[in-house]
């Protein structure tokens, strides 16, 4: 291709050749050099002028971007109304976590008053109203769906801390059952129970501190509840003794073994054996003697057991102690 160039009668002529990749190259230039233009007319001009609403150039470009707006509006309105949706749904389970909180909490043995505090902790800015859920047929917008869903959150760490509450409260009261010497440290039958008796030494009427459960030499002795050991050691009367303590005053003691298997300061699990039975000490037969004590006051052991099936007393006497 080529293209003569000439200015006035006297002047040389130039020619300037191009081949086909030069032209391809030029038109290819031209082209975006168009389109950066017509992008920044329609920017500048034809957006401004629809946004203030120019006599002329803004019904023009209402009638050319009317089909643009128009799909544009129609997909966030489609948007809006599964996202309302949602919110009902999520309305709903809250509605739903709410009341069942308030069973489990009377359960557990929470307050009411306890709970009005994690309850209205939102309603101080004066909140209230019946409760509307959204539907895909309602009309909502943008900014209604943003404060629903805020409050929705706010409602969502209430019931997180009214739960992590009742949660608490589920550990303290499963925390207090376990150290609550209730299960029987031997199978068997009672022998000799708590209160005065005639001592098997002396003949004379002599109070009984414990439980005697009669068994046989190397019988697993288990702990009554979980806790931590206090002592071990050989006691002139008690012989080879045990005593777990399990907080608030409360000690359990495991009296007349043949072997202690754990050492003070050991964490202990309620069932965990912790010494076999024997015959030390003032005794006259093989048994363990269990007693419970509160702030070192002695306590019926069978008023503990009871709350795990209970403590029978047997009619036979073997291995009592003092």
């Amino acid at each position: 291709m080529q293209i003569l160039i000439t200015h006035g009668s006297l002047a040389r002529t130039r020619v300037l050749r191009f081949n086909r990749w030069q032209l391809g190259v030029a038109l290819f230039g031209l082209i975006v050099v168009l389109m950066l233009l017509s992008g920044t007319i329609y920017n500048l001009v034809f957006l401004k002028a629809a946004r203030e609403g120019w006599p002329v150039v803004s019904q023009l470009v209402r009638l050319v971007v009317r089909d643009e707006f128009a799909q544009r509006d129609r997909f966030m309105r489609e948007n809006l109304d599964a996202m309302a949706q949602k919110v009902g749904e999520v309305q709903a389970k809250l509605i739903k976590l709410e009341a069942m909180g308030e069973r489990v909490s009377s359960a557990v043995g929470v307050k009411p008053d306890e709970i009005k505090p994690i309850i209205n902790v939102a309603a101080r800015g004066g909140q209230g109203g019946p409760f509307v859920p959204f539907s895909a047929n309602a009309s909502v917008s943008l900014e209604q769906l943003q404060a629903t869903i805020s409050a929705l959150d706010i409602e969502a760490e209430q019931r997180i801390d009214l739960f992590t509450l009742l949660e608490s409260r589920l550990l303290e009261s499963r925390l207090q059952a376990l150290m609550v010497p209730n299960s029987r440290p031997v199978d068997g039958l009672v022998g000799s129970g708590f209160g005065f008796r005639a001592d098997p030494f002396s003949g004379r009427a002599a109070l009984h501190t414990g439980l005697d459960f009669p068994s046989e030499v190397g019988t697993p002795v288990h702990a009554a509840a979980g806790g931590v050991v206090l002592l071990t050691e050989y006691h002139p009367e008690y012989g080879k003794m045990v005593e777990l303590d399990h907080g608030n005053g409360l000690v359990t003691r495991y009296a007349h073994n043949s072997k202690v298997l754990v050492k003070a300061g050991d964490l202990i699990k309620r069932g965990q054996v912790i010494s076999e039975v024997g015959t030390s000490g003032r005794s006259t037969g093989a048994h363990l003697h269990f007693e419970v004590l509160v702030d070192g006051v002695p306590q019926d052991p069978a008023k503990f057991l009871a709350g795990g099936g209970g403590a029978a007393v047997a009619s036979g006497k073997t291995g009592r102690t003092r």
